[in-house]
């Protein structure tokens, strides 16, 4: 039993800790190239959670790791088989029910460690603060977080050298023959404003790419995947801890 996953604790030992820190993991179930399984993102969320808040309780943080969200938004993949979407108006709702739940109960602050490039919970997360003003509400995602430059030759996006590398070191049994993968080559727009970022729109994903993935995935090891898994839980696990063990009146600081 953790203490800090809440799907494997009980209320005899929930009862008497003090919660200062919830983690909400929210990944998404979709196509991952041909060699990874649609519950990658999912994987990932629960797993960097898990660690990184493990990480942080080590040290005396009071972080408890809520039972993952598995569907994300994937409104640009309609025609992808078994792709699942909930829309940014429904992870609203989902968010405002659980919220609910801990600021009644005491425990004021939120990350929500997303894996999914699809979900970006920031407006959602400004419409509940104004809703809940007791709140601290964040999105972490550790996809953004920097280093994998010094780990991977292929950043890549979806299903190439990263994320294969992280399920080589964390589900190698899920993951098919990296011979079986596809070559995760991806199209761009044809319109220079979209392709620089100061423009979007959403992609319509089978026309971007074959297989679903973009990234090549040939090049991941498990070796890679467990260097980088490490590096990020520690910089997560340093953040939970802080934000864990900081008052509301110490978020802010004058700059040096």
């Amino acid at each position: 039993m953790r203490s800090h996953i809440l799907n494997e604790t009980n209320w005899k030992s929930a009862k008497e800790i003090d919660f200062q820190l919830a983690v909400l993991p929210w990944g998404a179930t979709e196509a991952h190239n041909l060699h990874l399984p649609y519950g990658t993102d999912n994987i990932l969320a629960e797993q960097i959670a898990a660690e990184s808040a493990r990480l942080a309780t080590s040290r005396g943080g009071k972080v408890i790791v809520l039972p993952g969200i598995p569907f994300g938004v994937n409104t640009g993949q309609p025609d992808v088989k078994l792709d699942m979407n909930l829309n940014p108006s429904t992870q609203m709702m989902i968010m405002k029910d659980l919220i609910t739940v801990l600021n009644r109960q005491g425990i004021h602050k939120l990350v929500i460690l997303n894996a999914h490039g699809g979900n970006d919970f920031r407006q959602i997360i400004r419409e509940l603060n104004l809703i809940f003003p007791e709140m601290f509400i964040c999105q972490c995602n550790w996809f953004k977080i920097p280093g994998a430059e010094l780990c991977f030759e292929d950043m890549g996006e979806h299903a190439g050298e990263v994320e294969t590398s992280f399920m080589l070191y964390l589900a190698p049994e899920l993951v098919l023959p990296l011979s079986e993968a596809g070559e995760g080559k991806a199209r761009v727009f044809s319109i220079t404003a979209l392709n620089e970022g100061w423009a979007w729109a959403e992609r319509q994903w089978t026309k971007v790419t074959q297989d679903t993935g973009i990234g090549n995935p040939t090049l991941a090891t498990a070796e890679k995947g467990e260097t980088f898994f490490k590096i990020i839980t520690a910089k997560i696990g340093d953040f939970l801890y802080e934000l864990s063990v900081l008052h509301r009146d110490e978020f802010y600081r004058d700059k040096p």
